[in-house]
């Protein structure tokens, strides 16, 4: 097959192999707009005639903050072939971000996709010295649109077309071709440099790991194409030969995955947990025999083992019976075609993967960075590569070692080139020897199989002198259905102890069932009732653990975690030092107390 070296081969590559008349496609306004392969071709190349019309040299960068949309493809690809550097932002962050992003990247141009990002970033073309201008993507009267920079080419097709193609011929594969500034936990953002040969190899090695994905079936689009875990697999969906559908917006999900039947998508855990615990609603709703077989079809989820020669024929003749009544349901509301789902940014409870396994929704759970273009590990879509509780295998063209402390080092050519105008930065994460120190701590196993087990910095240590990896008593606690968020606490303190944030969907209907009444989420956070009650949960997971990690006291909280409201990375990771500042009188109020 047609071999790539560069991201934009890619588009290359599908002119060859498979020519789509569904390339690209989105829905707006409630209808799919369609692109084919040679609409894609065309844009391409006249936006990169634009921006050589415009004087842009390699080596420049350029800016977007947008959602997913096929214009974004456009812009990508049309900056790249010509050796523009793209700088992709999230569209969640704060404006002290935004401007130092802008600022830091050096970016010379910037596109936004709605009038709601022009009003609240226009203000830095004036501020900013770098940046000569804003563009928008939807049409707006008044507003410079991104296709005026197609317009500057226009009728200079012919003269600047031999330009395009020596510098498309001129880009090597060690060149830069993305700044992705890690959103972090703490501090203003790092710009990690990835190179063409960064994600092309990445692409090739996460290709191996989806063989029943092919060329035609439909990808479903929805997490931010600034996360380079979504950015990756697009471009291997592409590599493969599949259609890109892009989500009108994460209320419609339902309703877009079973319209275009979509074959896969790629999500963070948090996702997941929701669906998850929508379907428990679902089957709470239930009554009789209904009731009765959908939490008998979960007992058995629960006892999946993914290899067959561990599964009875008793075993097997149940969970026959439990995927025709009732996961045959759960793959419908899924869209009824879905062959695979990547689950990264995060680490995925073990009990959804074996749950959603037995119900044959194969979900691959992996791990990687942004600095490791991502991927360093991934489960297999079947058995011997699939391990519950565990990132999955390392292919052999990366290598990973456990560093004495327990922390996963990297080596690879998916490990970026550095961080951008940090080469202090870059010397401590990147060692002489090549080793990236990721920060995780985690265990690799004779079949080269990854555990991650904790983030290095997240240990703490109890005034004891003990110490604590809160994340496995995260993710075990976040099982619970009355638990949608946990943080753990305790550095320097006697003992350890959480803030817990409700599902409040689920909350909301105990109180009904049990005639608890209440004002506000406020009123409910004080209500002796639901306190008893997660009392009663948090006694039930404390018995997974040593004595050191239990959680003796704990806080509920009243209002979710998110990343608008800043207790959230834009990748969906607990932002602790931010969580910790904002309740620091409950904390204080949890230690006041004499527990042991």
């Amino acid at each position: 097959m047609e071999d790539i070296t560069r991201t934009f081969d890619i588009l290359s590559r599908s002119e060859k192999l498979f020519n789509q008349d569904r390339a690209l496609s989105i829905k707006r306004g409630g209808r799919w707009e369609v692109f084919s392969t040679s609409d894609y071709r065309k844009e391409v190349d006249s936006f990169s005639i634009g921006l050589l019309a415009l004087g842009f040299e390699k080596g420049d960068k350029i800016a977007t903050v947008s959602n997913n949309r096929p214009e974004w493809n456009f812009i990508d690809f049309g900056m790249s072939q010509i050796g523009c550097i793209h700088v992709a932002i999230y569209p969640t962050i704060s404006n002290k971000e935004y401007e130092h992003i802008l600022s830091h990247s050096d970016a010379k141009l910037l596109f936004v996709s709605n009038r709601e990002l022009y009003d609240r970033l226009e203000h830095f073309v004036d501020k900013l010295k770098n940046l000569q201008g804003i563009n928008i993507i939807d049409e707006e009267n008044g507003l410079k649109n991104w296709r005026e920079i197609q317009k500057a080419g226009q009728g200079k097709e012919a003269q600047l077309r031999p330009l395009l193609q020596k510098r498309r011929n001129e880009i090597q594969i060690d060149d830069i071709v993305t700044l992705i500034y890690t959103s972090g936990t703490t501090g203003l953002s790092k710009g990690v440099m990835l190179t063409h040969k960064n994600i092309v190899s990445n692409i090739k090695l996460a290709s191996r790991f989806v063989p029943y994905l092919e060329p035609g079936d439909r990808a479903l689009s929805f997490l931010p194409l600034s996360h380079i875990l979504e950015r990756t697999g697009h471009y291997l969906w592409q590599y493969k030969g599949l259609s890109v559908n892009y989500a009108e917006s994460i209320e419609t999900l339902g309703v877009d995955l079973k319209e275009i039947k979509a074959n896969t998508f790629i999500t963070v855990p948090r996702i997941f947990e929701k669906v998850y615990d929508k379907i428990i609603l679902k089957g709470r709703e239930l009554s009789g025999i209904k009731k009765m077989l959908f939490f008998w079809a979960i007992k058995v989820g629960d006892k999946f083992d993914p290899n067959p020669k561990k599964r009875s024929m008793l075993y097997n003749f149940k969970l026959s019976i439990a995927n025709k009544l009732v996961f045959s349901k759960w793959r419908e509301a899924l869209g009824g075609k879905l062959k695979g789902v990547i689950a990264g940014g995060a680490a995925l409870q073990p009990r959804l993967s074996r749950i959603f396994r037995a119900a044959n929704i194969i979900v691959q759970e992996g791990y990687g960075l942004t600095e490791t273009s991502p991927l360093v590990a991934a489960n297999d879509y079947k058995f011997p590569g699939v391990r519950f509780g565990w990132v999955g295998v390392v292919p052999d063209e990366i290598k990973v070692k456990i560093a004495k402390d327990g922390e996963v080092l990297v080596q690879g050519d998916n490990v970026m080139k550095g961080y951008y105008k940090d080469h202090q930065l870059t010397g401590q994460t990147i060692d002489s020897e090549g080793w990236l120190h990721t920060g995780d701590i985690g265990e690799l196993d004779k079949d080269n199989m990854l555990r991650i087990t904790d983030r290095k910095k997240e240990i703490f240590k109890l005034s004891s002198g003990k110490y604590v990896a809160p994340q496995p008593v995260e993710n075990v606690f976040k099982e619970s259905m009355f638990i949608d968020q946990i943080m753990v606490i305790g550095e320097n303190k006697r003992f350890t102890a959480a803030l817990l944030v409700p599902d409040f969907t689920f909350l909301h209907n105990w109180c009904y069932l049990h005639d608890v009444h209440y004002q506000d989420n406020k009123d409910l956070m004080r209500n002796h009732k639901v306190i008893a009650r997660y009392q009663q949960e948090v006694d039930k997971y404390n018995k997974e653990f040593g004595h050191i990690s239990q959680i003796k006291i704990f806080r509920i909280v009243c209002e979710p975690w998110t990343a608008n409201t800043g207790e959230l990375s834009p990748t969906q990771k607990i932002k602790r030092r931010v969580i910790l500042k904002k309740y620091s009188h409950l904390i204080e109020e949890i230690y006041m107390v004499e527990k042991q």
